[in-house]
């Protein structure tokens, strides 16, 4: 069988407080395999960001592994890690994160410029892809929210990356909106053989994912459909 794309074993985090050290995951297991888009459910304060940014190589375990394809991701140093992502992982927070001083078209071809391959074109047709090639000149504060959204997508999406990981991408959203940004991520995930891992607590949002799963108490179980 083909090595996943994404994968960890045993995955733990805790955090030092003043009262004592707290536990938020307690050995996670998960694999994401190619082309599969998976959805991790549960309620605020669960411990969702913690693990998708475990995954996305942005904080360091207490304990366990992550894998990205058959390497391992806390193994290299700091700026190795931090290109290896920019080639293969194509991040979507919540809050998009776009530069204010730059417009659309300039925001979306970030990722090539950490890569050392800028392509300006690259850009201008990955905002035609989301429906925004008529903005791509504009500033983020001009800018809707969904507008704003569909741009960080296009900027995950600027390098081809096999994965793709969205943090709440949804939850500034209004209910129409969030749908079309949910359903937009999956297409474009889908017509490229991408995988997707995101988390949300919005249930109704993902029914049509190839897998949910619920975390829980610091552990990750595949949820009952």
């Amino acid at each position: 069988m083909p090595v996943p794309v994404l994968s960890c074993f045993g995955l733990r985090r805790s955090f030092a407080t003043p009262a004592g050290p707290v536990s938020v995951l307690e050995g996670v297991d998960l694999e994401v395999r190619a082309g599969e888009v998976i959805a991790i459910l549960g309620p605020s304060g669960s411990g969702k960001t913690t693990l998708l940014h475990l995954l996305a190589g942005l904080d360091r375990p207490s304990g366990g592994e992550i894998r990205w394809g058959d390497r391992t991701v806390h193994d290299r140093p700091p700026h190795a890690l931090a290109r290896e992502r920019a080639r293969g992982i194509g991040l979507v927070f919540q809050d998009p994160h776009l530069l204010s001083d730059l417009d659309a078209a300039a925001n979306v071809a970030i990722p090539g410029r950490i890569v050392g391959r800028p392509d300006p074109a690259r850009a201008l047709a990955l905002l035609d892809r989301v429906g925004l090639a008529h903005r791509a000149h504009a500033r983020p504060a001009t800018l809707s929210g969904g507008e704003r959204q569909r741009v960080a997508l296009a900027r995950a999406l600027f390098n081809d990356p096999p994965l793709i990981l969205a943090d709440e991408p949804t939850g500034s959203l209004d209910r129409v909106t969030a749908r079309s940004m949910f359903e937009l991520l999956v297409r474009l995930a889908k017509d490229a053989g991408r995988s997707v891992a995101m988390v949300t607590h919005d249930e109704g949002l993902v029914r049509q994912v190839d897998v949910r799963y619920r975390l829980e108490r610091g552990r990750l179980r595949r949820a009952e459909d």
